[in-house]
């Protein structure tokens, strides 16, 4: 499995939402098209990463390019919110 840091989930971080676009290699972690959370990490960013709330329901850095921002309606973006 390619390496992939992580921690526990980050307290009082900014969230936003990312689309996975591709899994390959993180198959036990992530899921292709499926929704995460997304945890503000500029320090990741630097480095070209992106910290995500995963199937395991751990925060954990991921490839930036494997995602993309989701960017929906606001009632859509709080729906999702509430159910992660």
């Amino acid at each position: 499995m390619p390496n992939c840091e992580g921690g526990g989930v980050m307290a009082r971080t900014s969230k936003s939402l990312a689309i996975c676009l591709d899994s390959s290699g993180y198959e036990v972690s992530l899921e292709r098209r499926k929704i995460y959370v997304a945890l503000e990490d500029a320090e990741a960013a630097k480095h070209g990463r992106i910290r995500v709330i995963d199937e395991s329901r751990a925060d954990y850095l991921y490839p930036e390019e494997r995602f993309v921002e989701a960017e929906l309606p606001l009632a859509t973006r709080r729906a999702v919110m509430q159910a992660s």
